[in-house]
C-alpha cells in the first residue's frame, strides 16, 4: 500500500528485456522482492546494483501506463510502501494505475501552478471536487471537475513542484492516473441491487 507521498525522484537508466532500471539514492536500501511505486505503478524489485535497482515490467503494465514511453534519462516519482507503524499522509493507494491521462493546460498562480488533466471518460464518475486523485503516484486534491471535457484541475504547491516530476508537466504530458479506491468501492456497492424480498 502507498499514500502518494513521493519520497524521491529517480532517473531511468535503461530498459532490459522486461526490466526497468532506475537510479536512485534509495536503491541500496531496497529489498529484493519488495515493492516500490514508480510513477504510481507498484513494481517488484528484482535486482540492485549499487544505486540502481531493476524492476519487472510485464507487457500489460508497459502498455497501460506511461512507463513504456520513458527513455533513459527520464525522471520518475518513487515511493516505498507504507509500513504498518507509519502515519498515513496523502490517501490510500494501491499502485494499480486505472489509466493514463494527459496535461491539457498549466497555469502559473500565486504559490504554485494549476494543472488541468484530461482523463478517460470511464474514470470521471470516480473523480470529485475536493476528493483525492493520484497523478504519477502523487496524492493530490481535486479543485475542479468538468464532465463536459472529461477533465479535472489540481493545484500544485511549490514543494510538490520541486520534490516530484510535476514541475516538468507541460501540455501533452502523459500521466498515470489512479482514482480514489474508496470511491470505486462505494460506486460498486451503490450499483448493486438488493436481492428479491430483501428489506
Amino acid at each position: 500500500m502507498f499514500t502518494g507521498i513521493v519520497g524521491a525522484v529517480g532517473q531511468i537508466v535503461e530498459w532490459r528485456t522486461g526490466h526497468l532500471a532506475v537510479r536512485s539514492e534509495c536503491a541500496p536500501s531496497l529489498e529484493l522482492g519488495g515493492s516500490i511505486a514508480v510513477n504510481g505503478v507498484c513494481l517488484t524489485v528484482v535486482e540492485v546494483e549499487g544505486d540502481v535497482f531493476f524492476a519487472d515490467v510485464v507487457p500489460e503494465t508497459h502498455r497501460r501506463t506511461n512507463l513504456g514511453l520513458l527513455a533513459a534519462g527520464a525522471s520518475v516519482n518513487l515511493e516505498r510502501p507504507v509500513r504498518a507503524d507509519q502515519g498515513l499522509d496523502g490517501h490510500v493507494l494501491q499502485g494499480h494505475v486505472d489509466g493514463t491521462g494527459s496535461v491539457l493546460s498549466v497555469a502559473e498562480v500565486d504559490m504554485g501552478r494549476e494543472v488541468r488533466f484530461e482523463l478517460p471518460a470511464d474514470l470521471m464518475p470516480y473523480v470529485a471536487e475536493k476528493g483525492s486523485i493520484a497523478i504519477d503516484g502523487i496524492s493530490l486534491t481535486v479543485m475542479e471537475v468538468d464532465d463536459t471535457t472529461s477533465s479535472c484541475t489540481v493545484a500544485l504547491i511549490p514543494h510538490t513542484l520541486g520534490a516530484t516530476i510535476a514541475g516538468q508537466y507541460v501540455p501533452g504530458t502523459l500521466v498515470n492516473v489512479e482514482v480514489d479506491v474508496v470511491a470505486r468501492y462505494v460506486a460498486r456497492l451503490i450499483g448493486r441491487t438488493a436481492p428479491a424480498g430483501a428489506r
